[in-house]
């Protein structure tokens, strides 16, 4: 696949401007991060939405209370996951999310019964997928960011700051990495989902982006070389991995891109597919052993 110097140089500016914003976000406050990942949940879900709709024509039709309610108590369970580290007055998010989500739970179930939903179980799985698949990842991300600085931890940096830029930073350079590998060196196919990753664009991509954070990280932060490449090779892999499942998703629904919002990269999904995979497992990582 020949090198695309017009599609090479839109995807540069659009991933400046995205990394741009998303900086803003991340390091501005614990509030504007909030937000970003508002937005970008419920950009997701809109999509994803649409992509089901799409491959389930009844999804549309059938349309009740449970389709929205699932969005909300992702919602919920991303004001959850802020463990208490936003305040309103008196009120903890947290509180604000656990309630949303035992409304949002209860209008969900409701609207399985009242509308008989569960005679099309597919219906109901792809609810409950996109919730583990845009909520949970955009919740556990809340989750990293909210942990603060742990006393002796092997980075010995503030969790709560370094792990989301790490992650983020990972599945960047990854993607642009494979980009640029496969379109000079690329032959081998990848998967038939994504006919245009190649194996040496896929290689390409995941062995860069831990050398290039691996080193970042250790100049810039003295952070343990074994722990950098640990996460970032999670993040990589399990990138892929949700790039492909919604390579999936827009095969099935026969469409390019996901949204139009970003200019040659597509849409949220399109942006944000390896990232809301990607956190998942390294939440997870985290979680055990560090």
């Amino acid at each position: 696949m020949a090198l695309n110097i017009q599609t090479f140089k839109t995807r540069t500016l659009t991933s400046i401007v995205f990394v741009v914003i998303m900086l803003c976000g991340l390091l501005m406050n614990a509030w504007s991060f909030l937000l970003l990942f508002s937005i970008i949940h419920f950009g997701c879900w809109f999509e994803y939405q649409k992509l089901i709709s799409l491959i389930f024509p009844e999804y549309k039709i059938s349309a009740s209370v449970s389709n929205y309610a699932i969005i909300f108590l992702g919602f919920g369970f991303m004001l959850w996951m802020t463990n208490n580290a936003f305040n309103i007055g008196a009120i903890h998010l947290k509180e604000i999310g656990f309630f949303l989500m035992l409304i949002n739970l209860s209008a969900f179930i409701f609207g399985i019964v009242f509308y008989k939903m569960y005679r099309n179980l597919k219906i109901i799985v792809a609810l409950i997928a996109g919730f583990i698949y845009i909520s949970m990842g955009c919740g556990l991300m809340l989750d990293l960011r909210t942990t603060g600085l742990i006393s002796g931890s092997v980075l010995s940096l503030d969790f709560g700051l370094i792990l989301p830029l790490l992650i983020i930073a990972s599945i960047w350079v990854n993607d642009t990495m494979a980009y640029i590998v496969g379109s000079l060196i690329g032959k081998t196919p990848f998967s038939s989902i994504s006919p245009k990753k190649t194996w040496e664009g896929t290689i390409g991509g995941v062995v860069l982006a831990v050398i290039v954070i691996t080193i970042c990280g250790f100049i810039f932060f003295r952070a343990d070389i074994l722990q950098l490449v640990i996460i970032t090779f999670i993040a990589c892999i399990t990138g892929i991995t949700g790039d492909l499942f919604e390579s999936k998703l827009k095969r099935l629904a026969q469409v390019k891109d996901s949204g139009i919002i970003l200019p040659g990269h597509g849409g949220f999904l399109d942006r944000f597919d390896s990232l809301l995979m990607a956190v998942n497992f390294v939440w997870l990582y985290v979680k055990l052993f560090l």
